[in-house]
């Protein structure tokens, strides 16, 4: 890799190859095929500007691409080269002293996460060879992301501005020799799972159980006025309402319930994606297996009269309860059995 240049400055980082590249890219300038000296990353369009005038690039061939970010990091393989370029707007702040969450200065309408690549294979490649690459970059990619089964608002903010360009080396003569490769000894698959894996440590960005609850739109009140409904109105306090709080933020925080729960939002998924061929949901089967998930988080938390507790919230699917999948709301018909169980023998 020898033959690359990286110039990193405030404004831009441009990756040189004094030899030339052939490009294909989705770059906001230049994008397709194209031969190149200059990859360039430009932080705005000023920068595209200063770029021009500091390397005299109007007068050489580059393709460019605007970023907000100018973070990345390089790994070398065999015969190829990977640069990722990563933007994140989400922070994981604490909500309890046992729980966080993933949000964003910005809100999530307008937060982003993008991990983006340029790759650098050192082979003389045929304009057919390089196309094949950067589909298969595209689509492994996108299936590994998918792999991850990130919480829903997370993936609506992913990667929907990243940025993709791979580059080989050009012939050095008139020939036109291309070089033989098997593309599948370049290890593409393994190169972006490591590149994914990697932003997300250095984005510092993890997941837990209330991410996936927001993603389900759960929130913690409307589980403390589901659990409110079915007791008395002379009886529901303020006290009673932070005590209920209390416990369910203690609850999820659980390591068991924690797993029950994600177990639901997980068969969730497959039911609603018809993944298993033996059963589909919308015959409206007879499940009892969501029955033994809600029992057990009741049992969990509250004890024998949260089991009972369970069976009444189960049946009147009070509040939030009622607009959950089937084996969601058994999954928090339990938690908040236990819950208002708990609190009430306490």
């Amino acid at each position: 890799m020898n033959r690359i240049n990286v110039v990193e400055k405030d404004y831009a980082v441009f990756i040189n190859n004094p030899k030339n590249f052939l490009s294909i890219s989705d770059f906001t300038v230049g994008g397709g095929i194209n031969v190149v000296e200059n990859v360039n990353i430009i932080k705005s369009k000023e920068g595209l500007e200063s770029a021009k005038h500091s390397l005299d690039q109007d007068e050489r061939h580059y393709i460019a691409q605007e970023s907000e970010s100018l973070h990345y990091f390089k790994k070398f393989y065999k015969n190829m080269g990977m640069y990722t370029f990563i933007e994140n707007d989400l922070i994981i702040q604490d909500f309890t002293d046992k729980l966080q969450v993933a949000n964003s200065p910005k809100g999530f309408h307008e937060a982003k996460i993008d991990i983006s690549n340029v790759i650098y294979v050192k082979k003389v490649l045929s304009k057919k060879d390089l196309v094949k690459i950067f589909k298969r970059v595209t689509k492994f990619k996108a299936k590994y992301l998918a792999s991850l089964n990130l919480p829903l608002h997370i993936n609506n903010i992913l990667n929907n501005n990243d940025f993709l360009a791979v580059l080989c080396d050009v012939p050095k003569n008139e020939n036109f020799a291309f070089d033989d490769i098997d593309i599948d000894e370049l290890n593409i698959e393994v190169a972006i799972k490591e590149s994914v894996d990697e932003a997300f440590k250095r984005f510092e960005l993890t997941f837990g159980i209330l991410d996936y609850l927001v993603s389900k739109g759960i929130l913690i009140g409307d589980m403390v006025e589901a659990g409110m409904e079915l007791i008395d109105d002379s009886d529901v306090t303020e006290e009673l309402k932070e005590k209920m709080e209390i416990q369910i933020l203690e609850s999820l925080a659980d390591i068991d319930v924690i797993t029950l729960l994600m177990s639901a939002i997980r068969i969730e998924q497959d039911f609603s994606e018809n993944r298993l061929r033996e059963i589909n949901i919308g015959d409206n089967p007879a499940l009892y297996a969501d029955d033994v998930l809600g029992l057990a988080i009741a049992n969990h938390i509250g004890g024998t009269k949260a089991t009972f507790n369970f069976k009444i919230y189960q049946e009147v699917k009070p509040g939030i309860i009622y607009g959950l999948p089937p084996v969601l709301d058994d999954g928090f018909a339990g938690l908040i059995a236990g819950c208002i169980s708990k609190i009430l023998s306490g």
